[in-house]
C-alpha cells in the first residue's frame, strides 16, 4: 500500500485539536466550516496530494527533531504609560532599532512616546483599564541566523495581522536564542480587538515555521504531544518568579509550585489521584504512537528508499519515547522520593525493644 492512503489519521495526530467556544458568536456558521473543514474550507481533490506531501514532510521533521518555533504572548499593555515602558524595554531605551509595519525605524524616545499615545488615544476615556497593545515574542534555538528570524516574523505578521492593526517589531540577540518582540496595537481599523488565543498562536507558529523553511531554515510547529513531550510551557510571569527564586532574589515559592507540591504529596500518600488530564495525555500519546506505527508500515512498503529510511526513523522515534511525562508526573516522582526517605528515617529512629538487653548488637541483615 503506497504511503498516502491513510494520511488523514496521521495528519490529525500531528495537529492539535481545538475546541473553540462559539456560543453566541454571530459568525458561528463560518467558524463551524473553518474548524470542521466543510463548506468553503472543504478539501478538494486537487489539494489532496499537496496535503499528503505536507503530512509526510511534517512527519519527517518531527521524528528527525527539527527545531520547534516558539511563539507566546508576553503581556498586554494598558494605557500609554504602560505601553511606553514596554517600548523602552524592547528598544533598550534607544539602543535597539524598532521597525514599524511600514518599515519605519523607531530609535528615539520621542517617537516611542508618540506611538504609545497614538495607540492609546482611542481609549483615553478608560485609560489604564483597557488593553492598548499585545506583546508577543517569536524565538528560535541558538545558532539560527537572527536576520532570518526577523524577516520570518515580519512575513508571518503581514500574513496574519495585515494592515488592520498597526504593529512594530524589535530583534534581540543578547541571549543565545535570537528572538523578536512583536507588539500589536489592540484596536484595529475595523474596531475589532487583537486578542490572540491558543488556536491563533498555533497559526502564528505555523506561519513563522513556514517562513523560516522558505528561507532554508529547518523549523516545525507541532503540538508537544506529537513529539512525545508532556510538559507544557509556563507563563512569562511564572518563569520570571522562578528565576528570581533560583537567583536568590526571593525565597518565597510560587503559589503554583506550592499547589502542585501539595497535590502530589496527597497522591503519593494514597489520599488523592492524579488529575484527569494526565491519563488523557497518556491515552493521546498511545493513539499518536499507533498512528506513527501505521505510517511506518506504509512507508516500509514503498519502493522509494527515502520512505523506507523514514520508516526506520519513525520506529526509532517511538522506541525512544515509550512513555510521556507530564509536570504532575515529575512532581509526583519527587513527592514519592520524599515519602520513601521519610519512611526510611522513621524505621531508623524506631525505639529499641525493651526485652533486648542494652548493648546487644543488631542482627545481621539478610542478603540474597
Amino acid at each position: 500500500m503506497p504511503f498516502g492512503e491513510r494520511e488523514d489519521e496521521l495528519w490529525e495526530a500531528m495537529k492539535p485539536r481545538f475546541k473553540p467556544r462559539t456560543i453566541s458568536d454571530p459568525n458561528i456558521k463560518y467558524t463551524r466550516h473553518l474548524f470542521e473543514g466543510t463548506g468553503p474550507f472543504a478539501p478538494s481533490s486537487s489539494t489532496a496530494a499537496v496535503r499528503y506531501s505536507d503530512a509526510r514532510s511534517t512527519l519527517a521533521r518531527v521524528v528527525r527533531r527539527s527545531p520547534e518555533v516558539l511563539v507566546k504572548v508576553t503581556g498586554r499593555k494598558k494605557g500609554a504609560k504602560h505601553l511606553k515602558a514596554h517600548l523602552d524595554y524592547i528598544g533598550r531605551h534607544g539602543d535597539i532599532r524598532m521597525e514599524t509595519r511600514d518599515r519605519e525605524e523607531i530609535v528615539s524616545k520621542e517617537d516611542a512616546q508618540r506611538i504609545a499615545d497614538e495607540w492609546s488615544d482611542p481609549l483615553y476615556w478608560r485609560q489604564g483599564t483597557s488593553v492598548s497593545a499585545v506583546a508577543m515574542v517569536f524565538s528560535m534555538p541558538e545558532g539560527t541566523n537572527p536576520e532570518t528570524v526577523k524577516q520570518s516574523v515580519r512575513e508571518a505578521a503581514e500574513l496574519l495581522i495585515g494592515d488592520n492593526h498597526d504593529w512594530l517589531m524589535s530583534l534581540h540577540t543578547d541571549t543565545p536564542r535570537p528572538h523578536v518582540h512583536l507588539t500589536v496595537q489592540a484596536e484595529g481599523l475595523d474596531r475589532k480587538r487583537f486578542d490572540p488565543r491558543r488556536e491563533d498562536l498555533f497559526r502564528f507558529r505555523e506561519a513563522f515555521a513556514a517562513a523560516l523553511r522558505s528561507r532554508g531554515v529547518e523549523a516545525e510547529a507541532t503540538p508537544r504531544y506529537t513529539r512525545g513531550q508532556g510538559r507544557a510551557g509556563t507563563s512569562m510571569a511564572l518563569t520570571q518568579l522562578r528565576a528570581r527564586i533560583r537567583n536568590g532574589v526571593s525565597r518565597q515559592p510560587t503559589d503554583a509550585d506550592l499547589r502542585q507540591a501539595r497535590e502530589a504529596m496527597q497522591v503519593a500518600l494514597g489520599k488523592a489521584q492524579q488529575p484527569a488530564f494526565v491519563a488523557k495525555t497518556r491515552a493521546r500519546w498511545q493513539d499518536t504512537k499507533r498512528r506513527f506505527e501505521v505510517a511506518a508500515e506504509q512507508l516500509d512498503r514503498s519502493a522509494d528508499r527515502e520512505d523506507r529510511r523514514l520508516a526506520r526513523d519513525v520506529r526509532q522515534f517511538i522506541q525512544e519515547r515509550a512513555t510521556i511525562e507530564t509536570i504532575p508526573d515529575r512532581v509526583l516522582r519527587d513527592a514519592e522520593k520524599r515519602v520513601r526517605e521519610a519512611q526510611a528515617r522513621g524505621r531508623d529512629d524506631r525505639p529499641p525493644d525493651r526485652g533486648v538487653p542494652r548493648g546487644t548488637p543488631p542482627p545481621p541483615s539478610r542478603r540474597r
